[in-house]
């Protein structure tokens, strides 16, 4: 699952970047969260809680069926 998650991530790196951030992934837990930390201009935003949820999350969760969630980690 972890390669899945890898190759939705790659999907939503190019919205991140054009704005001088980026995704890293950190884990994939057995339960199916995926956590990850967002970096660059992306990291400390007072967006990135709506990044995550509105453009990382939907974009992992639509890719890889089998992920339940996405956290920062």
């Amino acid at each position: 699952m972890r390669e899945k998650v890898e190759a939705a991530l790659a999907k939503v790196r190019p919205m991140l970047q054009a704005d001088g951030g980026d995704v890293e992934l950190v884990d994939v837990t057995p339960s199916g969260i995926v956590k990850v930390r967002l970096t660059g201009r992306c990291q400390g935003c007072p967006m990135s809680k709506a990044t995550l949820k509105n453009g990382v999350e939907r974009i992992v969760l639509k890719e890889v069926p089998q992920a339940k969630g996405v956290e920062e980690a």
